[in-house]
């Protein structure tokens, strides 16, 4: 589900922070800890990753970059020429039949699995979603480890450094959609984090504006952004930002690489370089849209005997299934790509022997 666009609002002064600029140094190629740690399940990033993951946020043009669920999906994006690959959390989710922004061990664990497979496999830095980190049981108590909601967090980060990943993307929304961290909870999580990976290019996601219909001033965003630059983050992620108005205003008072989540209804990518944008993420959109063409194929196949000519792309669909009888929703965020919450509606349980009408 794409949130509603919100209201036009004055852009507030700068954040006064100690955000990176374009100038900022990345890593170098001969920091400490580059070689693999005795008992590393995978070896660490080329230190040439994760340079190149830094540097490619003060590059002339914005990074696009497109957000993987499975090996297969990481590889081909790899193969077609992208300089880095993100992961999707609710591509992951969705695709082990769990429920996106839960918190759940399951879908860290496989989080984790992916992460090995890619450290291993990719020629190119890649960048782990780790929601807010998978802290669903700690929250509710069931489990901590004796290391507490920091140490859980900062653990996950530097495994995945160990595995390979050149940067994470922590959420500060609460699992379940319960709302949003304490800011100063969640900026302590950020300081953990780069205590413990401190090459990790560590993406702030700040979630005033993410599914709802009534998101607060930017004021508020801002407040939060200040914090998490001052614990250490690198870039700031506000996903559900859309107004040409309220990006510019981000990018004019944060003093870091500002990540925006692509709209395909409102957005181009040169519109957003123009705007001052440093990092542009697809998220799950590229998940979602691969649902939408497997069943474009086989409501095809079915209604047709033949599958759609897919060289001709989704316009290609679309002519095989009115061919075919098959009806199109109207225009959205993409045509006929399933939103958020109804990928999320797949992943939830149901009895045995039912199928969804």
């Amino acid at each position: 589900m794409t949130p509603s666009e919100p209201a036009a609002r004055p852009g507030p002064g700068p954040v006064a922070g100690p955000g990176p600029q374009a100038d900022s140094p990345v890593p170098r190629a001969d920091s400490p800890g580059d070689a693999a740690a005795p008992g590393d399940a995978a070896p660490r990033p080329a230190a040439s990753h994760v340079a190149a993951f830094h540097a490619l946020h003060h590059a002339d043009e914005p990074l696009l970059l497109p957000n993987a669920w499975d090996v297969a999906s990481a590889a081909a994006l790899a193969d077609a020429g992208h300089p880095a690959i993100g992961t999707t959390s609710l591509g992951i989710a969705a695709a082990h039949g769990y429920l996106d922004g839960q918190g759940l061990a399951e879908v860290r664990e496989a989080t984790l699995s992916l992460a090995r497979r890619l450290g291993r496999l990719l020629p190119c830095p890649y960048t782990v979603d780790i929601e807010g980190g998978f802290v669903g049981e700690v929250l509710r108590g069931e489990t901590a480890g004796g290391r507490g909601l920091s140490g859980h967090v900062a653990s996950l980060a530097e495994e995945l450094a160990n595995l390979g990943a050149s940067g994470v993307n922590l959420e500060d929304g609460l699992p379940g959609g319960a709302g949003l961290q304490d800011a100063s909870l969640q900026a302590e999580l950020i300081e953990a984090v780069k205590e413990k990976a401190p090459r990790l290019f560590l993406n702030a996601r700040i979630d005033t504006h993410w599914l709802t219909d009534d998101p607060p001033p930017l004021s508020v965003t801002l407040a939060r952004a200040e914090r998490y630059l001052a614990a250490g983050a690198d870039g700031i992620f506000v996903p559900g930002v859309v107004a040409d108005e309220d990006v510019a205003a981000l990018v004019a008072a944060i003093p870091a690489p500002v990540n925006i989540l692509f709209a395909p209804a409102r957005h181009t990518v040169r519109r957003l370089a123009d705007l001052g944008v440093r990092r542009i993420s697809t998220g799950s959109l590229l998940f979602r849209t691969a649902l939408r063409a497997t069943l474009a194929a086989a409501d095809s196949v079915r209604a047709s005997g033949r599958p759609y000519d897919g060289a001709h792309g989704m316009a290609g669909a679309r002519e095989a299934e009115g061919a075919a009888g098959v009806e199109w929703p109207g225009e959205g965020e993409g045509r006929g790509v399933p939103g958020y919450e109804e990928v999320q509606r797949l992943a939830e349980e149901r009895p045995r022997g039912r199928t969804r009408q």
